[in-house]
Formats: structure tokens, C-alpha cells, sequence
């Protein structure tokens, strides 16, 4: 019998971050009202900041300003980008 892939492989809130996966999800969320909300300490900004809290919630916003826009689609496209080998590989494992 084959042995049976990992089907679910944990990863954290800033490798999460730092794909554009969380402000697309969010650009989604939107919609709804709602959104992902990761907060970091204090003074820290960057994708790689340690998420001291995550959580859902109600927002009244909707999308986000023009440089958060095009920052998402960089880093979207980037993510494609360098995982779309391994993607295309998922897809066609039994």
C-alpha cells in the first residue's frame, strides 16, 4: 500500500503575511464585513513581525487604499510566481 501524503502542512501567520494570502482573503472578507485582523507589538509594520494576536472580525470598511492594492497584487503575483511548480506538481499527485 502507498504511502499516504501529508495532506495538511502547518505554516505561520507571517509566512501567511508575507504570500499576499491574508489581504486577499481579506480583500474577500470585505464584502461581507468582515476580516482577518493580525495584530504585532507595538512600532512593528513589516510582513515578518510576530503575530502576538489573530482573529475574525466585524469590520464596517470596505477594500483597501491604493498603494495597500498594489502591494497585494506584487506580492500575489510574486507568490505565483515562485510557488507555481509546486502547485502544478499538487495537483497531479494521486
Amino acid at each position: 500500500m502507498p504511502e499516504k501524503k501529508n495532506m495538511v502542512t502547518p505554516v505561520t501567520w507571517e509566512e501567511f503575511r508575507k504570500s499576499g494570502l491574508l489581504w486577499w482573503t481579506n480583500r474577500i472578507l470585505h464584502t461581507f464585513g468582515w476580516a482577518i485582523v493580525v495584530e504585532v507589538p507595538e512600532g512593528e509594520t513589516d510582513d515578518d513581525a510576530p503575530v502576538s494576536k489573530c482573529y475574525p472580525a466585524r469590520v464596517r470598511f470596505r477594500g483597501f487604499d491604493y498603494d495597500s492594492e498594489d502591494k497585494g497584487f506584487v506580492k500575489i503575483t510574486e507568490h505565483l510566481r515562485d510557488e507555481m511548480n509546486r502547485l502544478v506538481e499538487e495537483v497531479h499527485e494521486d
